[in-house]
């Protein structure tokens, strides 16, 4: 008999296309989930997955059973959360995703708040790209999301949190040329430092400034703002700043911040959710105390 557990096995083994991490992420040896995924095999009559010497590839088969086993794990945790939605508004264990440009800076704000407001909430934060919480939050990993969304997707619901506008930041010893309110071609004049391909904010930065030539990007492998920031502050270029790393508190005299000249790039970071989940009463709440968060932290000076 096939087993919730066994098609949450065989998710795990998709989202990390390997059987000792997925192991790992589900708590467990590898030896039983692998035991777990042959059974799930047998029950089916199928070949799910090519084992391979640099991990695992999902057969034709696999992947239509992918499908389907994400929707009923999907189906299993709304029925979890109905149980929980009963209990009270923001209770119980609550998994909420974030990516990682807007985690270490808005979380400071929002937990406090959190506490004191909804004290039997058990709050279970996941923090990674934007690709891969959309695949957990469709799989029930996560119940909810807080990402700087782009295009909207059927299956899922969204709600505005902020408009985050970005800031211009350089050197202090290269900010004595620049304007108090900088357009977007004066960035070309400058080495643009940006995240590693697959941060949202990196696509950001270079939508708005596309007229940049590509030669004229710094090479930087940064997985985390703080990173790019040490760059700016060294002397070694210019990134964008979302004002919500000002709102956290953000303060170095070697860094100075210019706003754009109108209209200012921005991203809107949201909280997204599944459309078939029961805890929009939850969702809600946390939108609004997170909105309420952003709009009481009064932005630094954005000088220097």
């Amino acid at each position: 008999m096939i087993s919730l557990r066994q098609l949450r096995y065989l998710l795990a083994l998709a989202e990390h296309r390997h059987f000792g991490r997925a192991a790992e992420a589900c708590h467990v040896t590898q030896p039983a989930l692998s035991t777990q995924i042959r059974e799930l095999e047998a029950a089916l009559g199928l070949e799910l997955a090519e084992r391979r010497p640099g991990g695992v590839e999902f057969t034709a088969e696999g992947e239509e059973v992918l499908g389907r086993a994400s929707a009923i794990v999907a189906a299993v945790r709304d029925l979890e959360d109905h149980a929980r939605a009963r209990r009270g508004v923001l209770t119980g264990a609550l998994a909420i995703g974030i990516i990682p440009t807007v985690a270490p800076y808005l979380l400071p704000l929002i937990l406090p708040v959190l506490a004191r407001s909804y004290p039997d909430l058990e709050p279970q934060l996941r923090e990674t790209r934007t690709e891969a919480l959309l695949a957990e939050l469709a799989t029930g990993r996560v119940d909810c999301a807080i990402l700087a969304t782009g295009e909207a997707r059927p299956e899922f619901e969204t709600r505005a949190l902020f408009v985050d506008p970005f800031l211009l930041a350089v050197g202090a010893a290269d900010a004595g040329s620049l304007p108090d309110r900088v357009a977007a071609v004066s960035v070309a004049a400058e080495r643009l430092l940006l995240l590693e391909e697959g941060h949202c904010l990196r696509d950001q930065a270079l939508a708005y400034c596309g007229r940049v030539p590509a030669a004229s990007l710094a090479t930087l492998g940064a997985t985390s703002l703080a990173t790019v920031v040490e760059m700016v502050a060294a002397g070694h270029g210019a990134t964008l700043l979302p004002e919500l790393v000002l709102r956290a508190g953000f303060r170095d005299p070697r860094v100075a911040l210019r706003r754009f000249a109108p209209p200012e790039p921005s991203r809107t970071v949201s909280l997204v959710w599944r459309g078939t989940s029961p805890r929009r009463r939850d969702f809600e709440a946390l939108a609004r105390l997170v909105t309420a968060a952003w709009q009481a932290a009064a932005p630094g000076p954005a000088g220097g």
